[in-house]
């Protein structure tokens, strides 16, 4: 229904079929902020040119490890699956790869990307910037972005999976909590004065997202953004937008740094690795301790098989759209 929703709005069957999967991924990993409820952006986004989706995007290689991606406004997911298949490939060869993506549109959750590249046997590293939506620790208003994290590292099981906000929360969840009425978590956001809020709107018209972990999350924050501005030659700061609104072209970067472990010789370190993990998870008190991905993993098996709670607003929103009218 979702890529009919897509198709519906001009997009090529293949290219919705990806952007609707990452969607999906969202809702089955637990993560209603980066699922259906975006849908009405990216066409709207769309509709107003922002997003080409039939754009096919510029691949070129600047080094012999270092691919430069264009995306041409195309749907973020698409993009970053283009440029993983080359970089992996890449990869197998030198050992490690890299791509600097610009000129793309919103990726969603960064798990399902570093899990599949995992699941080649490499392990992956995938940041990306966002509009300023966090303030800075000591300062007031929004001037840096939540800057995902996302890594992914083969074991002998289940993949290590880190998808991870340098922000105390998403931008979406803030939305999603606005949307539903429901108060936010203390130590989540700002109001406009600087003030802790647990008013979601407060947070939303002039306040700003916390960083996680106070002056540390923060300092990871900037560092990402000033790591990644840089490598993809995009927007920083304020100037980072066309994610989460419908009225600009993306500004944001998407940074893939890929490694085989085939090709460095490193495969032997995996039953080390997966003993030391087990070790992690028998460390818990009233049960086995999470390592990154576990909690992801059981909420999409559980999803998988028993459904996906979808807010009613947010279906009969898709629904519409899955038949080509336009949003009231």
């Amino acid at each position: 229904m979702i890529s009919d929703a897509l198709t519906a709005n001009g997009a090529l069957r293949a290219n919705a079929d990806v952007q609707a999967a990452n969607l999906v991924e969202g809702e089955l990993r637990g993560h209603a902020s980066h699922g259906i409820r975006r849908l009405a952006v990216l066409i709207e986004r769309m509709r107003r040119g922002l997003i080409v989706p039939d754009a096919e995007p510029r691949l070129e290689w600047i080094a012999p490890g270092v691919m430069r991606v264009d995306g041409n406004r195309g749907f973020g997911p698409v993009v970053a699956y283009r440029a993983i298949n080359e970089v992996v490939s890449r990869a197998d060869e030198t050992g490690i790869a890299m791509a600097a993506i610009s000129n793309s549109s919103h990726i969603g959750m960064l798990a399902p990307y570093v899990e599949s590249i995992a699941r080649r046997g490499q392990a992956a590293v995938l940041l990306t910037t966002s509009e300023a939506l966090v303030h800075a620790w000591g300062g007031i208003g929004a001037s840096v972005g939540t800057n995902p994290i996302g890594i992914g590292v083969p074991t002998m099981r289940e993949p290590l999976v880190l998808d991870m906000s340098t922000a105390s929360v998403s931008m979406g969840k803030i939305l999603d909590y606005a949307a539903t009425g429901r108060a936010l978590q203390p130590g989540w956001a700002v109001d406009a004065l600087g003030r802790p809020t647990i008013d979601a709107a407060a947070a939303i018209e002039g306040g700003a997202i916390s960083p996680f972990g106070g002056p540390k999350g923060y300092a990871l924050g900037i560092a990402l953004e000033a790591l990644v501005g840089t490598l993809t030659a995009t927007a920083f700061g304020t100037a980072v937008v066309g994610t989460l609104d419908s009225e600009f072209p993306a500004t944001k970067g998407d940074l893939l740094i890929s490694v085989s472990l085939e090709r460095l010789g490193l495969t032997g370190m995996l039953p080390a690795l997966t003993d030391y993990l087990d070790q992690v998870r028998d460390s818990g008190v009233t049960g086995p301790a999470d390592v990154p991905g576990d909690r992801a993993r059981r909420a999409r098996e559980g999803r998988a098989t028993d459904g996906v709670p979808i807010d009613d607003e947010v279906w009969a929103l898709a629904l519409k759209y899955a038949e080509g009218l336009s949003h009231d």
